[in-house]
């Protein structure tokens, strides 16, 4: 039976919420404060990763650790306000990253990885989006043979578990694929499976005029307040109040403000990351997306320009940015590959939703009959989006989700 239903966030996960939604016949409104595609979604790196079957695990070497505390590192920097806020959280990845506890959180993990192409290649098809999406997949790069090595066993036992499909280049190999890059590379991982999007934002909004299209409505308007209201509930917005039998939080970083003012505390803390185009200097042509694996960013040819992504900042969600960790990319990407000129006018900043097992939240609310969630998706929101659209939308319906959705309930905390 069709019902009325608000979902809350038009990233990359609302968006492919509400488009399950509608697809199954029911009255969708989608309500953000900024056109869909235009927050994290828009500033990720683009890659729809089948590869990513493991979550980006807490260090806990020593030599990593020693590594990242002078706070000058490219992968990864912090700010104290950030980390003493997120203490409890943080202490909780840490403990999860690994043993037992993260061999667990990569099966779960990988249920969802594993879906995220057939999810998305029905959006793609119904948006006429093809033109944004490239096949055939991205490299990872390797300047030590030890790190070289050690990943290639990985990368084996996750294609013996996982069916992840991948291919070793030894030096020669890679250079062939990539004459510009810096010679003393000593190979890559080309992960053969992932899909490159050209323009990220751009297939967020793709998929949101394909869900107006199917009868979608798109609201843009800042949420102040949801409350539970006889019958459903009501979402107070900055363009007026709604109401619907059900809403969905689909609001990332900032889930947890949301919830937290309806009595749910989520451990929920922010991975910030920042971007930058680039022009090529001279006839210098970047193929393929690439990762530098030793330090830590990543290398895309968008329709905007080379597209610089920076590692992880640990800090709060609305500390104003600072682009030390950017500036210490470029230094190191330009000796990488030849870039020119920045194209953009300053920096952009977003920030990742994080949860301390790694895994997002995707159900429904404890004792909140009518309310359901999907955030956390960590670094895969722009990958996992369509997937969990579709299996909250299984749930939603009163269907056996065609995965086990039990490790992703929000009373696991």
């Amino acid at each position: 039976m069709a019902r009325k239903i608000i979902v809350l966030g038009a990233g990359m996960v609302g968006v492919s919420v509400a488009w399950h939604l509608v697809r199954r016949g029911h009255d969708v409104t989608l309500v953000d404060r900024r056109e869909p595609g235009l927050e994290t979604s828009f500033g990720n790196a683009g890659i729809i990763q089948r590869e990513a079957v493991r979550p980006y695990a807490f260090p806990r070497d020593i030599a990593t650790l020693l590594r990242v505390v002078p706070n000058r590192q490219v992968d990864i920097r912090y700010r104290p306000t950030g980390m003493l806020s997120a203490a409890g959280p943080l202490l909780n990845y840490w403990l999860n990253s690994s043993g037992k506890r993260y061999e667990r959180i990569v099966t779960e993990w990988a249920s969802l990885i594993m879906r995220c192409q057939n999810a998305h290649a029905p959006m793609i098809e119904a948006a006429g989006a093809e033109a944004l999406v490239r096949k055939g997949g991205w490299l990872e790069l390797y300047r030590t043979q030890k790190e070289f090595e050690e990943r290639q066993k990985e990368a084996q036992e996750n294609h013996e578990r996982f069916g992840v499909e991948y291919e070793a280049l030894d030096a020669e190999a890679l250079y062939a694929k990539e004459p510009h890059l810096a010679k003393g590379l000593v190979g890559a991982i080309h992960w053969t499976q992932p899909w490159m999007v050209s323009d990220p934002g751009g297939l967020v909004q793709a998929y949101a005029r394909s869900f107006a299209a199917q009868g979608g409505h798109i609201k843009q308007a800042s949420v102040e307040d949801v409350l539970q209201v006889e019958g459903g509930w009501r979402v107070n917005t900055s363009e007026g109040p709604m109401e619907a039998e059900q809403v969905v939080v689909a609001l990332g970083p900032w889930a947890g403000e949301l919830l937290g003012r309806l009595g749910m505390k989520v451990p929920l803390f922010v991975k910030r990351g920042y971007h930058m185009h680039y022009s090529a200097e001279g006839d210098a042509k970047l193929n393929h997306w690439v990762m530098d694996a030793e330090k830590g960013f990543l290398l895309e040819p968008m329709r905007a320009g080379i597209r610089l992504t920076t590692g992880a900042e640990l800090a709060d969600l609305e500390s104003p940015p600072q682009y030390k960790q950017l500036a210490a990319a470029e230094k190191v990407a330009r000796k990488l590959f030849p870039l020119g000129k920045r194209r953009d006018s300053q920096p952009w900043k977003g920030a990742r939703p994080c949860l301390p097992d790694m895994k997002p939240v995707i159900g429904p609310a404890p004792n909140k009959e009518g309310l359901w969630l999907a955030f956390g998706h960590g670094h895969q929101g722009f990958t996992l989006g369509p997937a969990t659209g579709e299996l909250l939308a299984q749930m939603m319906d009163g269907e056996e989700p065609a995965v086990n959705m039990a490790p992703f309930r929000v009373d696991r905390f």
